[in-house]
């Protein structure tokens, strides 16, 4: 007995209802990576029908995402400023909010060609930032070997090795610098937070967990910027909203003479410190 992609689809959604805000986009996406074919060819060709082994492969990531897997895991992959990274189930999942950093850095009015990412993940932001500016060198780091052989994987991905070199190491003891743009995307969520959050069965706990009060490694990062970061230079930390009070307050002690503000994200909520040393 066959099945073709209409009836593929249709199964999927009704299985994924229970685990999905949006079931029949994510059966979609799944068939898509399945058969190799783009979205508008699946809804153009229902009645087309799938091998056996097409069918295997797509079952069995259908039962990874209702066993709560999340998407992008099971896809070994996600999309950010309009780019394909990889990724694996021991690195975060790159957000859309985070590319309001990117906008940032990059309508600076002097570029910047120093730049070191702060818990790089899957390098997003640097590989990102690298092809942006194609003048810059990065340095990403990580506290994570996983993350940072996930990143190796994207940096080489998009030929940016020249540019980019990745170091094991928390926050920005180990650098010297001085940097033009330094970016953070750090844990920021309390850890009492974390067991009643969905993203928390779904993501390594070492990029979500912020200690007690969800700020522990920005405040740290904070305290120790002022001897890395070049004058006239740039610093963005992605936020949660509920901190940018006292992430503004930390961020003055260590920069009392720096232009500080918060950025909000598409949704109108805080979302990004900016530092601006004069």
């Amino acid at each position: 007995m066959t099945t073709t992609v209409g009836e593929a689809l249709e199964g999927a959604s009704l299985q994924l209802q229970p685990h999905s805000d949006s079931p029949s986009s994510d059966a979609q996406l799944l068939l898509r990576e399945t058969i190799g074919k783009p979205r508008a060819w699946i809804l153009a060709h229902p009645e087309s029908e799938l091998r056996s082994d097409q069918l295997a492969k797509f079952k069995t990531s259908l039962a990874e995402l209702q066993s709560g897997a999340a998407l992008p895991h099971v896809l070994g992959w996600w999309e950010f400023y309009g780019r394909r990274f990889q990724l694996e189930p021991q690195v975060f999942i790159p957000r859309p909010e985070t590319e309001l950093l990117i906008e940032h850095a990059l309508n600076r009015s002097a570029p910047a060609t120093s730049i070191l990412d702060v818990g790089t993940g899957s390098g997003c932001i640097a590989v990102t930032l690298a092809l942006e500016l194609p003048e810059s060198r990065v340095i990403a780091s990580d506290l994570s070997w996983k993350a940072l052989k996930v990143a190796r994987r994207n940096i080489d991905d998009y030929d940016a090795g020249q540019q980019i070199m990745l170091v094991n190491s928390s926050l920005v003891d180990a650098f010297a610098g001085p940097f033009d743009l330094v970016c953070a995307n750090l844990p920021y969520i309390p850890t009492v937070q974390l067991a009643q959050l969905e993203v928390a069965r779904k993501e390594p706990r070492i990029a979500l967990d912020g200690g007690s009060l969800g700020t522990e490694f920005i405040y740290e990062a904070l305290e120790r910027l002022p001897g890395i970061l070049a004058k006239g230079g740039c610093a963005l930390f992605e936020i949660d909203p509920d901190q940018a009070a006292g992430v503004i307050d930390q961020a003055r002690l260590s920069f009392p003479l720096a232009e500080l503000r918060i950025e909000e994200d598409l949704s109108g909520r805080d979302r990004l410190l900016v530092i601006e040393r004069a």
